[in-house]
């Protein structure tokens, strides 16, 4: 991780940065000061990598561990954040919901990679299914493993659990709301360690579909929007360092 990614503030562009909301522009590859811009660009940008992954253009190790999720990210987010695929090095909460201290990171994504290693995910039913990804998803919330993105990158890696399983994910059938909040109620009460997936459960319930019922490509998180293509007069010319597979304007606090 470079040297200027060690706090919380050194995410963002200093002329940025507001010290009292603690929240600025995060540093990125378009070299975009304005925050709303980078909202913009980063949604068409990750979209079109979304895409190419929920409709198997491309090939990454299915191991569903830690390098897995990262490899995800950094896939997403190779054009926007010269960290995508690299863990936070911060705190992160979000309301009155605090993730996984950076120390904890691994322990989570170890947990989740354990129970999808041994759920027999073609056997399952309806019921079964969506309880067992909804731990899955509560596991990989409670990591948060990266500054941004963790939603897009977790969704992602969803998609190919689901793949183990006779059921598909269509995320466009729970509103952000229903998802958010359930992702929130999802995570392990004061001082404990173990998450609590029982408010994601009805939601999986509600998104998962038998695979004959679907056609390809899937719809959902990877679907390309309707919205003009904005063209950054930087876009392109992003660092050197950047690679075709290498690599959030964060949406928590710092802790």
């Amino acid at each position: 991780m470079p040297k200027s990614y060690e706090s919380w503030e050194s995410y963002f562009y200093p002329e940025t940065y507001d010290p009292d909301t603690r929240q600025g522009t995060l540093r990125n590859l378009f070299g975009e000061r304005d925050r709303e811009l980078l909202k913009q660009f980063e949604k068409v940008e990750t979209a079109s990598r979304l895409y190419e992954l929920e409709s198997n253009q491309v090939a990454i190790e299915r191991t569903f561990d830690s390098a897995h999720l990262r490899a995800l990210h950094s896939y997403i987010f190779q054009h926007v954040y010269e960290w995508a695929g690299q863990y936070r090095t911060v705190g992160i909460a979000k309301g009155y919901s605090s993730f996984a201290d950076v120390t904890m990171i691994d322990r989570y994504l170890n947990d989740a990679h354990d129970l999808v290693e041994r759920t027999e995910w073609n056997t399952l039913d309806k019921t079964g299914f969506s309880a067992q990804i909804a731990t899955v998803y509560a596991l990989l919330n409670q990591a948060h493993p990266f500054r941004e993105g963790n939603g897009r990158a977790g969704k992602a890696f969803l998609h190919h659990v689901a793949q183990l399983s006779n059921y598909t994910l269509r995320f466009d059938q729970v509103t952000p709301r229903q998802w958010n909040q359930a992702s929130a109620l999802s995570g392990p009460d004061l001082g404990s360690y173990e998450v609590v997936p029982d408010s994601l459960i009805p939601v999986f319930e509600q998104i998962s579909t038998p695979k004959a019922t679907v056609r390809p490509p899937l719809p959902g998180i990877g679907e390309v929007p309707q919205i003009k293509k904005l063209d950054h007069p930087t876009r392109h010319a992003a660092p050197q360092q950047r690679q075709s597979r290498g690599r959030s304007h964060g949406y928590g606090r710092g802790m």
